[in-house]
């Protein structure tokens, strides 16, 4: 579907995006990870066209985005994080207006308007100028002329930020469902976004690509080792000696004494290796009832911060898997929206901004 070879991007002395590579398959929501300033959303100009690329080459479809841009742009649809909103045209004018833009034919356009007014949940504000709309409700404009047209590939860049725990928690289920008929790519810096909708994730740090693979594909590919916390009665010496020479057991570590009688310990495996059926009778034979056995497992938030760590300095472990996966289950959505102050672009006049927008909302082709 998208495939991005090599691709560079410089401003002056600075490397934005560092020779990336990497294939988008179709029929999967993709999550687009790394902290501010990796190079997320310079990479999603350059796939949507909107930037060019220093080096390399972006081909959408068979269809090289620079070469051929109105064929490649036909097959997406992109939100970028300020939405490209022509703030004097109420909703139906300005989506109207992008089916135009977009050549829907004259005679799906009434229909397609409806029909992504309704799914984006923007129907009842369709007369309303777009300047007295609320941040959640331009957001969702936004995404509805991205969805018009009903493109192959719809790419989101940031589509939550400032929004309210409820209206998250509605973009999240519409993405889903967009999922279901699209292939979805979603910028985020947000972890708990990606982790609860996507099927895939990318990570980028200082412009490079440092893992792709499904969520639980990371969890297994940087685990290395399996991590037990263990609480058992009986002291912290005799834990160690029941432990210590146990076949499997790489490295074990005191966690204090909980109360009196009672001792806990960390246990870190060989190579992944499942041993609390070993420990269990290890401290059965020696007397050393189990009181609590846990196992620990990485986060997002711990993988994804020991992949960007010093990200130059290294090279990371790396693994692309992009066979086509199986959807995702909806995960119930617990997040604290970050604030954030965003200035909004005023608008004096239909003329005066209508050859800005117009270049703009192309590129959501």
């Amino acid at each position: 579907m998208i495939e991005a070879t090599n691709l560079t991007k410089k401003y002056g002395d600075h490397l934005a995006v560092d020779h990336l590579s990497f294939r988008v398959e179709k029929g999967q929501i993709y999550g687009f990870l790394g902290p501010n300033g990796a190079g997320k959303s310079t990479t999603m100009n350059i796939l949507t066209g909107y930037l060019a690329a220093t080096e390399g080459t972006v081909t959408i479809n068979g269809k090289d985005i620079q070469k051929e841009p109105e064929e490649a742009k036909r097959n997406i649809g992109y939100l970028p994080e300020m939405p490209p909103l022509y703030m004097e045209m109420t909703v139906q004018e300005y989506l109207a207006f992008v089916a135009e833009l977009k050549k829907v034919p004259k005679k799906d356009r009434a229909r397609q308007i409806a029909e992504v007014m309704e799914m984006t949940q923007i129907a009842d504000m369709k007369v309303r100028l777009i300047k007295n709309l609320s941040k959640g409700y331009r957001q969702r404009v936004g995404l509805a002329q991205a969805i018009l047209g009903y493109p192959e590939v719809i790419i989101l860049d940031e589509p939550t930020v400032g929004l309210d725990p409820k209206q998250i928690i509605e973009i999240r289920d519409l993405i889903r469902r967009l999922g279901e008929n699209h292939t979805v790519i979603l910028s985020s810096h947000i972890l708990s976004e990606v982790s609860a909708v996507c099927d895939h994730i990318m990570i980028i740090a200082h412009g490079k690509l440092v893992a792709s693979d499904s969520p639980e594909g990371l969890q297994r590919l940087m685990s290395g080792s399996m991590e037990i916390e263990l609480t058992a009665k009986g002291d912290e010496k005799q834990l160690f000696g029941a432990l210590s020479e146990l076949e499997g057991v790489e490295h074990l570590e005191s966690m204090g004494d909980t109360k009196e009688g009672f001792a806990k310990v960390k246990i870190t495996s060989k190579d992944n290796t499942d041993i609390r059926e070993k420990v269990f009778f290890a401290l059965a034979e020696a007397g050393l009832p189990i009181m609590e056995m846990t196992h620990l497992e990485k986060s997002l938030e711990d993988i994804f911060l020991e992949l960007t760590e010093d990200v130059k300095s290294r090279e990371p472990a790396k693994k692309k898997l992009f066979a086509p996966r199986g959807r995702k289950k909806p995960n119930p959505a617990q997040e604290t929206v970050p604030s954030e102050d965003t200035e909004e672009k005023s608008s004096s006049g239909r003329g005066a901004l209508a050859e800005e927008v117009k270049e703009t909302v192309k590129e959501g082709k």
